[in-house]
């Protein structure tokens, strides 16, 4: 458990890419309910691409409920056999499940001590999963909050590769309607990630 000092010592700009990434792990894990469905309705954005992004993201929430969002949420990730998309880092990096970025990542989670849930049966590079390792690293979930060079050796090996095509594939997929606004935004935010971190080690 990180202290109080340390909670209040995180800058705004840390705390709101940790709140995203945290948001985004809660909405790909699993279909949200009513409360998460309120929630998204009542975020607001700025004049920015993702300032609009969220507020279209707000305005679908809006108009959606917890079934419909079920039923696409299962078209998208679950299907009869699959769904439509597979959010793992070794299917977008190798063509296949379970592969070498599976095994790389356990390796730097165990380095951070971190360790699948007994009740998780997903493996660990589901997008779900690396969002809301990169929320954790951010604000010390697991200890002290990770510094920048940390966050971007993590963010460059395990999200870059794959996260902004599985994004832009989310936003395009033809069952996507509330995800498709997850997926916009999810697209933007990697981009911007990507090129802070970039900024970041220059």
């Amino acid at each position: 458990m990180k202290s109080m000092s340390e909670a209040k010592a995180l800058p705004d700009e840390d705390r709101l890419r940790a709140d995203l990434y945290n948001y985004l792990g809660l909405i790909l894990a699993r279909p949200p309910d009513q409360s998460l469905l309120d929630q998204t309705a009542g975020l607001s954005g700025d004049d920015t691409e993702i300032g609009l992004a969220v507020r279209a993201l707000s305005s679908i929430a809006k108009r959606s409920k917890p079934k419909g969002v079920l039923s696409e949420f299962n078209k998208l990730f679950i299907g009869l056999g699959r769904g439509e998309l597979l959010p793992y880092a070794s299917y977008y990096v190798t063509g296949f499940l379970n592969e070498k970025p599976l095994a790389l990542l356990r390796n730097d989670l165990a380095s951070h001590g971190i360790a699948r849930s007994e009740s998780v049966f997903e493996p660990e590079d589901n997008v779900a999963s690396l969002m809301e390792v990169m929320g954790a690293l951010i604000v010390g979930r697991f200890g002290a909050p990770a510094p920048l060079d940390v966050q971007r050796t993590f963010f460059n090996r395990h999200i870059a590769p794959w996260a902004g095509h599985f994004f832009a594939d989310l936003e395009a997929a033809k069952n996507s309607v509330l995800y498709a606004a997850v997926g916009k935004l999810g697209r933007l935010f990697m981009e911007v990630e990507t090129e802070g971190f970039r900024l970041s080690a220059a």
